[in-house]
């Protein structure tokens, strides 16, 4: 199966998930080596299997958990930060349902008059 470049709606051609994983893995590999970490070093460290390492470096089919296990283990949270800021506004379905719902007017009684 062959992967597509996709176009954005400017025109100009986006990376395929291929292409990102290798970047990806380019970077993490680069952050290994100036940390003065084997392969094997950074597999301890990230409580991960060596062939794990390797996927994740050669950008092939590796999972987000290694991938964040690996980045930590390299003490660069700094790079996952830059994907999901703690600060970000999180959405909760409950609280936009429940800001959503329109509260009734109370009930009131009335009282039929008797002839």
């Amino acid at each position: 199966m062959r992967e597509e470049t996709a176009v954005d709606e400017t025109g100009s051609g986006r990376r395929t998930v291929s292409e990102w994983q290798r970047e990806l893995g380019a970077q993490l590999r680069e952050l290994r080596i100036r940390a003065q970490l084997t392969q094997e070093d950074l597999a301890h460290r990230a409580a991960l299997g060596l062939s794990s390492v390797k996927h994740l470096e050669a950008g092939r089919g590796a999972n987000l958990t290694s991938l964040v296990k690996a980045v930590r283990a390299l003490g660069r949270e700094d790079w996952l930060e830059s994907l999901a800021p703690a600060s970000a506004t999180t959405v909760s379905p409950m609280r936009l349902l429940r800001e959503r719902q329109v509260t009734p007017p109370p009930r009131r009684r009335v009282r039929t008059s008797r002839p």
